[in-house]
């Protein structure tokens, strides 16, 4: 799933691509993408883009007053055309959601992959009529958001472990699975920490790794083109997607826990005193 700062990257790198040009047409192939009905996806015909941004993992195509906005879940992702192809968007294997041609006849595509569909498009007047945005929590990267506004968070979740704290879009925005897992390592706690259980000098230096490891990987990830993107990220992890590889800092092998959807990574050593946290699903395959 693209977190924080690959939909950085490809914000920034379409606001460079689409900036100042006029949007020929928008073709819809998996209806079931687009979230919203008025205003219609046809009213994008003529206008132009005065630029891209982001939302947490929301990306927001500003138009004249329209705001194409779109979360590329889990296995969406975002294909820039020099040429956009001529042959009509149709739906088919390839993933088809949406294709967005310019005047010039570039464009981007929007794709998902996997037989579950859970990228979602919308078209309106305001992003907070977007719910998902609406109920975003502050962005961890913005200028303003201060290690006091971190510490009141953390506060806030009582008992609620660290890692879902952290990949909480209502409570941060932007921050999903793979980053939780890279933040607790290189700060050296447990994902299943109590939030409220840091003193002020954990908690400050919580704040800098989230603020340190999203800031590198916003950097890394802004060099790197969109198609090459997902291998940059997975290459960058030093924990998280590694199990049964050694750590990067210490050597020994990264664990994992499983839930029904996902898991996380963890190195025993740097982040629980050395002792394995319970993998419940494990537990149950080896009785």
């Amino acid at each position: 799933m693209p977190e924080l700062p690959e939909v950085a990257a490809l914000a920034a790198g379409l606001d460079t691509k689409l900036r100042g040009q006029a949007i020929a047409a928008g073709h819809l192939t998996s209806f079931a993408a687009l979230k919203t009905y008025a205003p219609p996806l046809d009213a994008l015909a003529g206008l132009e883009v005065d630029g891209v941004t982001r939302h947490g993992k929301f990306i927001d195509v500003a138009a004249q007053g329209l705001h194409l906005i779109f979360h590329l879940a889990r296995a969406g992702w975002v294909t820039w055309h020099d040429v956009a192809p001529k042959v009509p968007a149709r739906t088919g294997r390839s993933g088809l959601a949406l294709r967005i041609v310019l005047d010039d006849g570039s464009g981007f595509s929007l794709t998902e992959a996997g037989t579950q569909k859970h990228l979602a498009v919308y078209l309106v007047e305001d992003p907070a009529a977007v719910p998902g945005v609406a109920a975003l929590g502050p962005d961890p990267l913005a200028d303003d958001f201060t290690v006091d506004d971190f510490r009141a968070i953390l506060r806030r979740a009582g008992r609620a472990q660290l890692k879902g704290v952290l990949r909480d879009q209502r409570v941060l925005a932007g921050i999903g699975n793979a980053y939780s897992d890279e933040i607790l390592h290189a700060a050296r706690l447990s994902p299943f920490k109590p939030a409220d259980g840091l003193d002020d000098d954990a908690t400050a230096d919580l704040y800098g790794h989230v603020r340190g490891v999203l800031g590198d990987a916003v950097a890394t990830a802004r060099e790197v083109p969109f198609d090459q993107l997902k291998d940059a990220k997975r290459s960058g992890m030093r924990v998280h997607g590694r199990t049964g590889q050694p750590c990067p800092v210490c050597g020994t092998t990264v664990a994992e826990v499983s839930f029904a959807d996902s898991s996380l990574q963890y190195c025993p050593t740097c982040q629980t005193g050395g002792k394995p946290l319970a993998d419940r699903r494990m537990s149950k395959l080896l009785k």
